[in-house]
């Protein structure tokens, strides 16, 4: 079926599958259907969700950033409220055996995100990352390039942990950003927001504008200041240890567009990713610097959108897609969810129709290479072949010319 339009109502959370394990845009099962679906009660003495471990020589860490942005109002939450984000840096650590691993998300985050879809998954379930919570920065006398993260509508900032800690485990540090008001997140203090029900809704600018103010928090950290506004220590080694002159970005979904719509305001960001953006509003303005698109559903063929971006690329640009790849397919969703599925009884047929027919292994791999190699290759200089062309090493991966 071809795409003409995205609407505020298909691009929520209530029209896509994902829900539990992270909820995004574009949905094959309506609400009410994967509710029933999802009637079974959680198995007894079930084991916790698993993601797959990164494949990179270093330990992973991470520590979250409690931010503030005192040049900006909310757009959402009015006058008198200034913009407040929690943010994670992720990065290459020594290891440091005494430290717990962080969680895919906050308890009180995933509780809010199961309530709201109605997913019937016990919490303590949620799984754990690889990384370690405060574990001190791997130095090996340079500094690290750096990749901010953007969420699809409605998600949270842990969404993409595969692709996340796999970069970090390659020595990048990469920056993910809960959008407040358009994500299940949880401050320091205990307080939940979730995804606005009503108006005013947070646009892909202002996405892209939360993005930038994440590149001014990444010069402060480069320059050694500490940016959380709670004054909370930094692992070992985290300050100065940024390359502000290396930064990539990449987003899911509306994080896609916000990514395209940064790099196109903010010379900092020196090569993006989309994964299946769709694109919308329609961007009409030329960029001359590296992008690479993952599509699924949103594809230069479906949606006019996406067409039009591509033709205003003018460096190097490419475009792949995976066969049997659907919207939620390149993240966490492909793992996760046929765990869960696992757990509550659900048919073969109810998960592949939340993940498309991408075997989960397979989607792994690919959203651990593809990502890796593309900023590799832009922001290191290391010239591989993975995208020079179709691979046989990746035989479902498509080069859309």
């Amino acid at each position: 079926m071809t795409i003409t339009s995205v609407t505020k109502t298909d691009l929520t959370r209530r029209h896509m599958l994902a829900v539990a394990l992270a909820a995004g845009v574009g949905a094959a099962v309506p609400i009410g259907a994967a509710r029933q679906a999802w009637a079974a009660p959680t198995a007894s003495g079930s084991s916790r969700l698993m993601l797959p471990r990164p494949t990179g020589p270093h330990p992973v860490g991470t520590v979250p950033l409690h931010l503030v942005d005192t040049s900006r109002p909310d757009p959402v939450a009015g006058p008198g409220h200034h913009r407040e984000l929690m943010a994670g840096v992720w990065y290459p650590a020594r290891e440091a055996d005494d430290l717990p691993r962080a969680p895919w998300m906050t308890e009180g985050a995933l509780r809010a995100l199961l309530a709201d879809v109605g997913f019937p998954l016990d919490p303590a379930l949620g799984p754990l990352t690889a990384a370690q919570l405060g574990a001190p920065v791997h130095r090996a006398g340079h500094r690290l390039p750096v990749i901010v993260y953007s969420h699809g509508s409605g998600s949270h900032r842990g969404d993409r942990t595969i692709m996340v800690q796999e970069l970090a485990s390659h020595g990048y540090a990469v920056v993910t950003v809960d959008h407040t008001y358009d994500a299940f997140s949880e401050f320091p203090d205990g307080r939940l927001t979730v995804p606005a029900e009503v108006p005013p809704f947070l646009r892909p600018r202002d996405f892209a504008t939360d993005i930038r103010f994440v590149l001014d928090v990444v010069e402060d950290l480069a320059a050694g200041r500490n940016p959380d506004v709670d004054g909370k220590p930094l692992p070992r080694g985290l300050l100065g240890a940024l390359d502000p002159q290396r930064i990539g970005a990449f987003g899911w979904s509306k994080g896609g567009t916000a990514t395209a719509l940064t790099m196109l305001a903010d010379q900092r960001v020196h090569a993006g990713l989309s994964l299946d953006g769709p694109m919308q509003p329609t961007i009409t303005a030329d960029l001359n610097r590296p992008f690479m698109m993952m599509t699924a559903s949103f594809t230069r063929a479906a949606m006019p959108d996406v067409a039009e971006f591509w033709t205003h690329l003018r460096g190097w640009r490419l475009d792949i897609q995976a066969d049997g790849a659907i919207h939620p397919s390149y993240g966490d969703n492909a793992t996760l969810i046929p765990q869960a599925g696992k757990i509550l009884g659900m048919t073969d047929q109810q998960i592949q129709d939340m993940i498309g027919t991408l075997d989960p292994a397979r989607a792994v791999r690919i959203q651990q290479a593809y990502p890796l190699a593309f900023f590799d290759l832009h922001l290191r200089h290391r010239g591989g072949h993975l995208l020079d062309g179709p691979s046989a090493a990746f035989p479902e991966v498509k080069f859309i010319p």
